[in-house]
């Protein structure tokens, strides 16, 4: 009687990655001062309801709930790693489209050297600080300036436009949407909200730095319609915001 062929084995590759990505979570959320809002972050990166995380560790969604909001006390390792293992593994489920980002991010190549710094949080930022930092103005959705960001990129925004494919503009997006790109050597802003308009994905905030005193009225209208709020950095050099970013969420 012939013997069946074993099971293929699983990528070897993609378990390390996987570990490395839950003990980047899991040290977040460790050392965090507010394990719960690291764990909010974490789950909204992946773009899972507390009801599906809950469903996937096998408890109520009010515990989810509860870590959240700080109404439990802060997680033990082992609901930390109940916690991780299920955004990771809910992830998988469709398709691994989180751990790919991350994949994608960590690759070397083009977008490497289009991105000058990137950062994520481990807590929520309001936009309001965030421009403040990088001594820029809101010009677009100002009512929208009490939401919270989790991190930034900074931009080549001329890298960007001319040598990046749109499916390659998306990995500038580090882990999450909900940050802010902030572009460089602009002169009109048109270019980087037309960018972000092929990509269809929106981020929590743009900030232009270059040489312009206003916006151009389509990439303001963009901003707009898109709703992603948009300002206007009045720093002379780029580093100058770094270090202010570094210095205020580092």
């Amino acid at each position: 009687m012939e013997s069946k062929d074993p099971s293929p084995p699983e990528d070897p590759g993609k378990e390390i990655l996987e570990d490395r990505l839950k003990k980047r979570i899991s040290g977040e959320i460790v050392l965090s001062d507010n394990p719960g809002k690291t764990i909010k972050k974490w789950r909204n990166i992946f773009e899972i309801p507390q009801r599906r995380l809950a469903d996937e560790m096998d408890v109520m969604p009010s515990v989810i709930s509860d870590y959240e909001l700080g109404r439990r006390e802060s997680p033990g390792i082992k609901m930390i790693e109940k916690i991780v293992t299920g955004l990771v593994k809910v992830d998988e489920e469709r398709g691994g489209e989180v751990i790919k980002k991350f994949s994608d991010f960590r690759s070397g190549d083009m977008v490497s050297d289009t991105i000058l710094d990137i950062k994520e949080f481990s807590r929520g930022v309001k936009i309001e600080d965030f421009v403040k930092s990088c001594n820029a103005d809101l010009v677009a959705n100002k009512d929208m300036q009490k939401d919270e960001i989790y991190g930034y990129s900074i931009i080549d925004s001329l890298k960007a436009i001319v040598e990046l494919s749109p499916t390659e503009l998306v990995r500038l997006y580090g882990l999450t949407t909900e940050r802010a790109l902030i572009f460089t050597k602009v002169r009109s802003g048109r270019s980087p909200m037309v960018a972000i308009k092929v990509t269809n994905l929106k981020p929590g905030l743009v900030v232009l730095h270059g040489n312009l005193s206003e916006v151009d009225k389509l990439a303001k209208r963009v901003a707009e319609a898109e709703k992603v709020p948009m300002a206007i950095s009045k720093s002379d050099d780029i580093e100058d915001i770094r270090k202010n970013l570094q210095e205020d969420f580092g």
